[in-house]
């Protein structure tokens, strides 16, 4: 897998490169702004970019744009946005309108290397990857009206690992039920949503994310509360697999 780096503190990037490459990733190129990242893409497209959400000049949403221009440009090459903490308004700019090759993710799953790397793998084969904690924001926040009511808690938990990209095995490992029962969930959801039932997996994510999308401008997390101030977001334990 060829990869190219865009960040603008040069240790973080230049510590992910190394990481990267002693796993079998090559690092094809680094970047320290949005402006720059974009011309290594255009001369030279990788698979994936990895990309922070806030550069130079104005450290907002330099690479979330570098990521959109990519898309627009590039669409075979994947983007996975980095960011420090979770940013609705960025994420949905970001994933609304594609089912393939995107990724948004919280900067500290970095650690995780392996988890990280498959993150890498899914986005560069044409997956979409979304922060669990962002899924579970949104699907959880109440809404007027209630987009889900209709919905049964088992349901909204099966609905979470849709958007996260889980297959139906995947669904099934992770709720200790049978595929089967997975299924069934899957057929009502999308019936409840009135969407296709016939959706393959990467339009169901597709699906998903479109009407989180819809709805992202009632949402608000809040104040943050002890745990996310230190991590960055809630719940820093055990995460589930995107």
């Amino acid at each position: 897998m060829r990869v190219i780096l865009a960040d603008d503190a040069v240790l973080v990037r230049e510590g992910i490169a190394r990481l990267l490459a002693e796993h079998g990733v090559e690092v094809v190129g680094q970047a320290d702004t949005g402006e720059q990242l974009v011309e290594l893409v255009a001369a030279d497209p990788p698979d994936v970019a990895v990309i922070d959400i806030r550069m130079p000049p104005t450290f907002t949403n330099e690479g979330l744009l570098a990521a959109q221009a990519i898309r627009d440009a590039f669409p075979r090459v994947g983007t996975v946005v980095l960011s420090q903490y979770v940013d609705i308004e960025y994420a949905l700019k970001l994933v609304t309108g594609t089912s393939e090759r995107v990724g948004y993710l919280l900067k500290d799953r970095v650690t995780d290397l392996k988890e990280f790397l498959d993150v890498l793998q899914r986005v560069a084969t044409g997956g979409t990857v979304v922060e669990p904690s962002l899924v579970a924001e949104l699907v959880a926040a109440p809404a007027a009206p209630d987009p889900l009511g209709e919905l049964t808690a088992r349901e909204r938990e099966v609905l979470v690992l849709i958007a996260e990209g889980k297959t139906d095995r995947g669904i099934a490992n992770e709720l200790f039920v049978t595929r089967k029962t997975v299924e069934a969930h899957v057929r009502s959801i999308l019936r409840k949503l009135d969407l296709p039932a016939d959706a393959g997996e990467n339009r169901r994510v597709h699906a998903v994310l479109a009407f989180l999308a819809a709805n992202g401008s009632t949402i608000h997390l809040g104040r943050p509360s002890d745990d996310e101030d230190r991590y960055g977001h809630a719940g820093h334990g055990a995460t589930r697999s995107v």
